[in-house]
């Protein structure tokens, strides 16, 4: 059982961002549950995190791109 799995996963993404596939596929690989959310439909969100996603939140948390699995395991706290 993860740690903290009560509180809510994001990763905020762009279409056509290759670099937001690969950090999908990433989190894909854990077992954990998590919204997509798209920072071009929220003004504020694409002016804060534009030029760093793929960005994966859980509450007050960022971890920025790059990561790679080991990173987002010690995120995740597993």
């Amino acid at each position: 059982m993860l740690k903290n799995s009560s509180v809510a996963y994001v990763l905020f993404h762009t279409e056509g961002c290759h670099l937001c596939e690969i950090a999908q596929k990433l989190v894909d690989q854990t077992a954990i549950n998590y919204q997509h959310i798209d920072i071009c439909d929220n003004a504020s969100l694409a002016e804060r995190y534009g030029m760093s996603i793929p960005v994966f939140i859980q509450g007050e948390r960022e971890l920025f791109w790059p990561f790679d699995a080991a990173q987002l395991q010690e995120f995740l706290g597993v």
